[in-house]
């Protein structure tokens, strides 16, 4: 089928819509009619090629939602008509996969940026010129895609496809990495690096666990604010505060947990330095300069350091728990989100690079 999809060509500034050929789902695969996607920091490095060799042309996006018009013959959790959230893919086969962690599956990093299937297949093309396709098993920058069908999530035909569709991957990955991930515990404390899309997420999902102190860290004046209406004891303006005397006069003994999302070599520093003995930093990114932990602080501390995908969450049952939270209002995303007509990518695109916005999110239909 023909449709329309943003391109990732290389030496581009940005995506460009295209018009393309679809293929068919193939058994464990879905048609999906895209109805919104979110725009993440993950495409941004996609295309530039920034530690992410995905081959171009491509399609990227992997944050969709729309609704299901074909599934494949061994689907068996959803149907033509179904509203989805679409997430990475797994195998289902691994250890991990069989442990519900499916975002530790031994074959996510090539189902996520291989464009292609295992199989070396594409279901994209443009003439005789093959198109990277199934970027997160998903490819959701188009007006529809076939879908790995594992990683897509059913929703409730009443929830805004706009307003879920982050949850595939940014949403769920500051939310998860508080509450699954570190697992933070009530009466417990904080200290998120990054009030973007995915710390204040994780400033959400902290709330939610009732954590007694939840410090934000961000350069942006507006998003420190931000992050203390969403539920912040404290924010900390690194522009012109000293993060760790901030940090030190709200927690005299330091934080149970840090949690990191930028890629600041000095924040990454700090989020050790923050922390009580015994406490662990968490993290999504990697630093851009160069960065040596001081292992003496971490040994004489018993601190750690982990690295936390997709927020360690299982979308089909967590992406259910956090719209569950989202109708209760203790969980308010659409605070987060900024809509564009899909006709208008490029500004949504120049508007994430420059963090203009905190979560821009392409509405392919209303």
């Amino acid at each position: 089928m023909r449709i329309t999809a943003a391109v990732s060509r290389a030496d581009t500034p940005a995506p460009v819509l295209e018009e393309l050929e679809l293929e068919d789902p193939r058994d464990d695969e879905i048609l999906v009619r895209l109805v919104a996607a979110g725009i993440c920091h993950t495409d941004l490095h996609a295309h530039r090629g920034v530690g992410l060799p995905v081959p171009k042309p491509a399609v990227l996006g992997h944050e969709g939602a729309g609704v299901v018009e074909k599934v494949g013959s061994a689907v068996t959790h959803l149907k033509p008509g179904d509203h989805v959230v679409m997430s990475g893919g797994s195998c289902g086969e691994c250890p991990s996969c069989l442990s519900a962690r499916p975002t530790y599956c031994r074959e996510a990093m090539p189902r996520s940026f291989g464009g292609r299937r295992m199989d070396g297949t594409t279901a994209l093309s443009n003439g005789s010129e093959t198109v990277a396709s199934h970027f997160f098993a998903q490819s959701s920058f188009a007006s529809h895609c076939v879908a790995q069908a594992r990683g897509a999530v059913p929703v409730p035909n009443d929830v805004p496809l706009d307003i879920v569709a982050p949850m595939g991957c940014g949403i769920i990955t500051g939310a998860g990495a508080v509450i699954e991930a570190l697992r933070v515990k009530p009466g417990e404390s904080i200290v998120i690096f990054g009030a973007g899309s995915v710390g204040n997420a994780a400033v959400m999902a902290a709330k939610l666990a009732g954590a007694a102190t939840i410090v934000a860290v961000d350069t942006v004046a507006e998003r420190c604010e931000m992050a203390l209406e969403l539920g912040a004891t404290h924010a900390i303006d690194a522009t012109k505060d000293d993060v760790l005397e901030a940090v030190k006069s709200a927690l005299p003994f330091g934080a149970n947990y840090s949690f990191n999302t930028t890629v600041s070599a000095q924040a990454y520093d700090q989020g050790m330095r923050v922390l009580a003995n015994e406490g662990v930093q968490g993290f999504v990114t990697r630093p851009r300069e160069p960065w040596t932990p001081d292992m003496m602080q971490m040994l004489a501390g018993g601190r750690g350091l982990k690295g936390i995908l997709g927020g360690s969450a299982a979308p089909r049952t967590f992406i259910p728990k956090l719209i569950e939270a989202w109708r209760q209002g203790r969980f308010p995303l659409e605070r987060l989100i900024a809509r564009y007509d899909f006709a208008d990518f490029d500004k949504a695109w120049h508007d994430c690079e420059s963090a203009a916005v905190v979560k821009p999110v392409l509405v392919m239909e209303g």
